[in-house]
């Protein structure tokens, strides 16, 4: 069974750092897509960030130039760097996982994620 395991979430004041992370196991963690969602209160969830298997990435708007999503294939691990945080940003934020194949960070979900870790809470206080 594919496990995504989230950490490093929290509370934080507005302008502040945080940084997700997501390892996964039972996973060839190298040849999948890794993004993070997150979903606010009343709100849909949204794709925050993502990165192909070969390290293209992509952004919500409303995030570029604020977060950083990155990947360490040795250890199986995606990181979610998040500066300058907002209120806005509250959300339950989640690791997924997928395998299919692109060039293009922008198709990454596109047909669903296969996999999803159990979410992780980020409040920033303003």
């Amino acid at each position: 069974q594919v496990q995504l395991e989230e950490s490093g979430g929290g509370l934080v004041q507005a302008g502040g750092s945080l940084r997700l992370s997501c390892t996964t196991r039972r996973l060839v963690f190298e040849i999948y897509n890794m993004a993070w969602y997150r979903q606010a209160p009343g709100k849909q969830r949204e794709l925050v960030a993502a990165v192909t298997s070969g390290g293209s990435t992509t952004y919500l708007d409303s995030v570029k130039g604020r977060f950083t999503i990155s990947r360490d294939n040795a250890k199986n691990t995606v990181y979610l760097q998040m500066n300058a945080l907002k209120s806005e940003d509250t959300a339950v934020y989640y690791c997924t996982a997928d395998p299919r194949y692109t060039k293009d960070p922008e198709r990454i979900g596109a047909d669903g994620m296969d996999y999803w870790g159990a979410g992780i809470r980020v409040t920033v206080s303003s």
